[in-house]
């Protein structure tokens, strides 16, 4: 069924990426890599190109996944019984996401193996990162706390419904950082009452219950803030 507006798209979209993570246990895997990749740049003194470069790595692997979990669905679909094409045709996609995988890791090994064999000549010591650094990394690990939580779960939408709420997590995880940032008591407080608006707005629309709400305010709030004193 076409999408009838632009959120529905958006949201038809990210649905297409949740259930991936709910059936793909590779797609979950290449998640979880990636919250750990992008954490760990958090201790190394890494440069805004290499960081893009991981980045872009991280990102075509998991684009790769999502195309092969889609020639699965589609050759499914057009052959059910056994098919000698049909498995090349499967075979050919699952190779695909294993070059991009290889090409991420020789990636990973050139840009961080300098970063991390510094400190084991220098000494060990914290990388320092820019706030606003740390808030993109911890929005997007707060993103894929929530696309794991609902995977496993295998509850609601992406934008509407499910454990927890991705909508409170997200505000609140921005009230954190904008605290910590700003340090203004009156910015931080009107901050909080919004993320609270985004929040309640969720349960007065039926989208979820006050516990997903609570669990998804305290899921980007503690990550955010976990981050924040770990490498601020």
């Amino acid at each position: 069924m076409k999408p009838k507006n632009w959120f529905e798209s958006i949201n038809l979209a990210i649905e297409g990426i949740l259930y991936a993570a709910k059936t793909q246990r590779h797609m979950r895997y290449h998640f979880w890599v990636a919250a750990a990749i992008l954490i760990f740049s958090l201790f190394l003194n890494i440069t805004k190109l290499e960081f893009l470069i991981l980045a872009f790595a991280i990102l075509f692997v998991l684009f790769a996944e999502m195309i092969n979990t889609a020639i699965e669905a589609t050759v499914d679909l057009l052959s059910p019984s056994y098919s000698k094409l049909a498995k090349i045709a499967k075979d050919t996609a699952a190779g695909a996401v294993l070059i991009a995988s290889i090409g991420a890791v020789v990636t990973g090994y050139l840009v961080l193996y300098p970063h991390i064999k510094e400190p084991f000549t220098k000494g060990i010591e914290f990388a320092k990162n820019s706030p606003e650094h740390i808030t993109f990394i911890a929005l997007v690990v707060v993103i894929i706390a929530v696309i794991m939580s609902k995977a496993y779960s295998k509850k609601g939408r992406p934008l509407y419904g499910g454990m927890p709420s991705g909508h409170a997590a997200v505000a609140f995880a921005i009230w954190i950082a904008v605290t910590l940032i700003t340090r203004n008591a009156l910015i931080a407080i009107l901050i909080f009452i919004l993320a609270g608006v985004i929040s309640h707005s969720r349960i007065a629309l039926g989208a979820h219950t006050v516990f997903e709400v609570i669990l998804g305010a305290f899921f980007g709030a503690l990550i955010t803030l976990f981050l924040f004193q770990l490498f601020g």
